[in-house]
């Protein structure tokens, strides 16, 4: 049941994003005390309905007529700082059917278990090129690893030049700081449109040149991509080609970099994992449990409707919270500890439903290759004094730096 904010003291609007520096660098807390006293809690700041409960963020992700196109939310509602730059439609992120459907069928194929399987060796390939340029001693993990990899992975399954890298993450960082920020400020916003239009030229450019000679990249197969008669137009090619430098650089460089943090600060957890590598594949699931790179998602009420005993009309915003979800502890015992042998492996951190997170398999894939690749040639591996910097950008959880030493 929804408790009253009128006390002053459940944390709303900006307090519940990493803009706030508390939340940012321990979002847990906050979230473990919002669960305890108000599950479904009305933020009366930024106006939208937060849940937390694991059950009530199970049912929302997976309710099969609750929107998530931020146009069709009401003119007050928190989904209005989600709408797309004028002119632009919104990604497959924010797509409802029958167009998230339909984009959805045309893509697919690419991302699938057994397609990113085919993947993994050029992918340890990747890891193994960006950790011949490490010697050791002291660094920055996410400038020079956890950042790299993905990127890099991503230009290669795109067709696009390697090289670039330094290009993607700084245009693709730009962007994501604005897109989900709701109080962006205008050199924020100015920095965003230009990271955007150079985005958007270089796939066009790419496009064109795939169409004079395709090939076996991405690119080339959203331009072969065939269901049913329906086809991808160039513009739709452009803004999934965006989508996935954005969203799955970012959020895959924080899988990295958030559980290489995890097994540094759990060395019993560390040396489990180094005596059996086994258990990678599993210790990757606690690592998106345990820290999520993503910490909300959310829906667009479809009616009014009842959640949890609070009202929400037709329009409202309502925001589930991945992070508080996969603390719960009526679903995960001892919710706090990093266990990489967890019976119990399910978790939201890649959302759920229809938009359950169409990289998931190539995210997966990356963060086993990247640690695996990282340990093997840096066992002895632990944290500096340096220590880490969390980003401040809304609704992803991961560092701006993080200082190891080899």
């Amino acid at each position: 049941m929804a408790e009253s904010q009128q006390d002053g003291q459940l944390p709303s609007g900006v307090r519940l994003t990493a803009l706030d520096p508390d939340f940012r660098e321990d979002p847990y807390a906050v979230l473990v005390e919002l669960r305890r006293r108000a599950p479904t809690h009305f933020d009366s700041e930024l106006v939208r309905l937060v849940v937390t409960d694991h059950d009530r963020v199970h049912d929302i992700l997976r309710h099969k007529e609750m929107w998530s196109d931020p146009r069709k939310g009401n003119p007050e509602s928190f989904s209005q700082f989600l709408l797309p730059p004028e002119g632009e439609e919104p990604s497959m992120l924010l797509m409802d059917d029958p167009d998230h459907k339909r984009l959805r069928s045309l893509v697919s194929g690419s991302f699938t278990p057994r397609a990113v399987e085919a993947w993994r060796p050029r992918i340890r390939a990747v890891v193994a090129k960006v950790l011949a340029g490490l010697e050791g001693g002291e660094f920055d993990l996410i400038a020079e690893f956890a950042g790299p990899v993905p990127t890099v992975v991503i230009a290669e399954m795109l067709g696009i030049d390697p090289a670039m890298q330094n290009d993607f993450k700084r245009w693709s960082d730009t962007s994501v700081k604005v897109a989900f920020n709701p109080f962006p400020g205008e050199e924020e916003k100015a920095r965003a449109v230009l990271a955007r239009q150079a985005l958007n030229d270089f796939f066009h450019a790419e496009i064109g040149r795939r169409r004079l000679a395709p090939g076996d990249d991405l690119i080339s197969d959203m331009l072969r991509a065939d269901e049913a008669g329906e086809r991808l137009s160039e513009k739709e090619i452009v803004t999934q080609c965006n989508l996935l430098l954005i969203a799955g650089n970012v959020t895959t460089t924080d899988l990295i970099g958030n559980g290489v943090k995890a097994l540094l600060e759990n060395p019993d957890q560390l040396r489990r994992l180094m005596s059996d590598p086994g258990l990678l594949e599993n210790a990757v699931e606690e690592m998106l449990r345990f820290d999520s790179p993503v910490v909300t998602s959310g829906r667009i009420a479809h009616q009014d409707m009842d959640i949890d005993g609070c009202p929400v009309h037709q329009g409202d915003s309502v925001t589930v919270s991945l992070a508080a979800a996969n603390h719960d502890p009526k679903v995960y015992p001892d919710p706090e500890r990093f266990d990489i042998e967890r019976a119990d492996t399910h978790h939201h951190a890649f959302g759920g439903g229809r938009h359950h997170c169409l990289g998931a398999p190539l995210a997966r894939v990356e963060a086993q290759e990247a640690i695996a690749g990282l340990f093997r040639k840096f066992p002895k591996l632990r944290l500096s004094e340096r220590g880490h910097t969390y980003a401040a950008v809304p609704s992803f959880r991961g560092m701006q730096s993080f200082w190891v030493c080899a």
